[in-house]
């Protein structure tokens, strides 16, 4: 089987900050010394000039912001994988099954977790293997806590704990009124000493920013520090919210979408996460 490499200028955008951790894959540039491996046309060869780079083609930002306007929320990160990418258009189809749409939700949380998590803090520990005692890093302080916002929020959580199974879960419960569009609170719970945790909160979607400015709002009430939020579509609107009243939190996203309608939808979305995730209104 031929192992193909990464190609470089494929990892997720972050507004305003650094690259994060999601690289896409493809042939590599040049294949001078890899035997195995033949020139594609416009590979460089010995001797003579590096091919102008190819253009990224492997991300449709049809129903996207331009990254120039992505760039205008500091606290906003684009995970812009294209495996993320590509389940999230499935996702978004009108006739994806309610069986498959919360396979692709478990999924893409599951992903999205790995750049969420990038830069959480280390720690040297002393182990031993089977050799010899060794200092190596493990992750530092109070284990993680993942709180979805109920009840869509409930759909990302298998996926998150898929890849750190050892993280604590709490739980808000927050709804939007459809006629107010403000978000209604009916239940708390979350993990001792929040002030010693991090903290990921989980909604798919982030539209007015009401629902997750309350439950932001509600942790730090109980006495959290530190609090990123990930969802799977953002409006801008929902964005400057969160921007206003809780700059300190740092929002990932795997896309960035036009806007909202006159109802508080997100265009061109997904519909009602909720609704399609357990089939009922």
């Amino acid at each position: 089987m031929e192992v193909t490499r990464p190609t470089s200028g494929a990892r997720s955008l972050r507004a305003g900050g650094r690259p994060g951790f999601a690289w896409g894959f493809g042939r590599a540039a040049c294949s001078i010394g890899c035997p195995k491996l033949p020139p594609e046309p416009g590979a460089c060869k010995p001797g003579g000039e590096l091919p102008r780079e190819r253009p990224d083609r492997s991300i449709s930002s049809a129903h996207n912001l331009p990254e120039s306007q992505v760039s205008d929320f500091p606290n906003l990160t684009v995970i812009r994988h294209p495996l993320v990418q590509h389940k999230l258009t499935v996702l978004r189809r009108v006739d994806t099954s309610k069986k498959k749409f919360k396979e692709l939700v478990d999924e893409i949380a599951m992903l999205m977790a790995y750049e969420v998590t990038s830069d959480l803090r280390l720690e040297p520990v002393e182990i031993e293997t089977p050799l010899e005692t060794t200092t190596q890093m493990m992750l530092s302080g109070k284990k993680l806590t993942v709180v979805p916002i109920l009840r869509a929020g409930l759909g990302m959580v298998d996926g998150v704990l898929r890849l750190m199974p050892s993280v604590r879960v709490g739980h808000i419960g927050l709804y939007r009124n459809h006629e107010t569009l403000e978000p209604v609170d009916y239940f708390f719970k979350i993990p001792p000493e929040p002030e010693a945790r991090d903290f990921i909160l989980l909604d798919p979607m982030l539209a007015t920013g009401g629902s997750a400015s309350a439950a932001v709002n509600s942790l730090k009430r109980n006495g959290a520090t530190r609090v990123r939020f990930m969802c799977m579509v953002a409006a801008p609107e929902g964005v400057q919210r969160m921007l206003n009243d809780h700059p300190d939190v740092q929002i990932y996203t795997a896309a960035l979408d036009r806007g909202l309608d006159e109802n508080g939808y997100i265009r061109p979305g997904l519909g009602d996460a909720g609704d399609r995730l357990f089939g009922t209104r």
